[in-house]
């Protein structure tokens, strides 16, 4: 009896899932989640959160009403202490590309942090908000290691990799690292830190002695962001709504349009389906409380360790861990 109670109870389960499935499908075919902008004078908001290792929602959603002529400007809230490089950088070339070829413009507004690649995307836009006590700046490039080899001698692990060349496995954890692999990596950072400083100084009109005094990974408040030239403007999320409709000489007749959110569902868990991880925490911050590592055990470590962001270059906010 109690097998066959546990068998209909599993089906039941499992009926309830195949359900919840369907539906979503269902919205997503039907287009439930769209949302159109009805109002002929149109303020396009987006959300820039979180570590940047992922553009990929933001840019599907400003590239999907960028072009709509009821859009008159783009307003982006940002609060994200920076990420990788690659994904900072092409965060700031689609911003950039709204101004230049799009011709709208675009103000960004952060009354929390706006730290390092999420600064460099900021850069593209026509206007920068900030909170007097908002964390701006942080122009820098960090790439950090580890080395585990008295950790794996501890636990008895021998490391060892076959290569085809001699920095194939440069940066690894098992061993110390060379002085010509620092010297390759510093010329990396040299390289990406160059092009930060430059497209500060040539998006934020400075001087370069200027940003060179100031892009040494420092953080400061948007108070002195503004006092400095790396800001425009104090403010916040209204005054940067209004700048936004002054420049493209709006009034008072127009709308902000939100971008709706993707509703998260318990059927959306360990799908590894998020487009995004710039934003995923949060989505799913409404789903769930804490982390959950499942059997990721290697994301454990890495998290444990924290070794998520090590071995590769990174505009972060020192001190930023997820």
């Amino acid at each position: 009896m109690k097998g066959s109670f546990f068998k209909k109870l599993i089906i039941i389960f499992l009926v309830f899932v195949g359900l919840g499935a369907l539906l979503k499908m269902s919205g997503d075919f039907f287009g439930s989640e769209d949302k159109r902008v009805t109002a002929k004078n149109t303020i396009l908001h987006l959300e820039m959160n979180g570590v940047i290792l992922n553009g990929k929602k933001f840019i599907k959603n400003l590239k999907k009403y960028r072009d709509d002529d009821k859009v008159k400007a783009i307003l982006i809230s940002i609060n994200s202490p920076g990420g990788s490089v690659g994904p900072s950088q092409e965060l700031f070339a689609e911003i950039k590309r709204v101004r230049d070829e799009i011709k709208k413009p675009v103000v960004c507004v952060s009354t929390g942090v706006m730290a390092s690649g999420a600064y460099y995307a900021a850069v593209a836009c026509d206007k920068i908000v900030v909170a007097p006590g908002a964390l701006v700046g942080s122009i820098g490039v960090i790439m950090e290691f580890a080395n585990l080899e008295k950790l794996y001698d501890w636990a008895k692990i021998s490391r060892y990799s076959i290569t085809s060349g001699k920095f194939k496995d440069s940066g690894a954890e098992y061993r110390p690292m060379r002085e010509d692999e620092r010297s390759l990596f510093q010329s990396m950072i040299d390289e990406v830190y160059a092009q930060f400083k430059g497209t500060v100084a040539t998006e934020r009109k400075l001087k370069e002695e200027v940003v060179a005094e100031y892009a040494d990974g420092r953080v400061f408040t948007g108070a002195t962001a503004v006092k400095v030239g790396f800001a425009d403007q104090e403010g916040y999320f209204d005054d940067a709504v209004k700048l936004a409709a002054e420049i493209a000489k709006l009034g008072d007749n127009y709308d902000v349009f939100e971008v709706p959110k993707k509703k998260v569902s318990i059927f959306d868990l360990g799908g590894g389906d998020t487009e995004d991880d710039l934003n995923s925490m949060a989505e799913f911050a409404d789903v769930l409380k804490g982390k959950s590592f499942g059997a990721d055990m290697e994301g454990a470590m890495k998290y444990i360790l924290r070794a998520k962001y090590l071995n590769q270059p990174l505009m972060l906010m020192p001190g930023y861990w997820e």
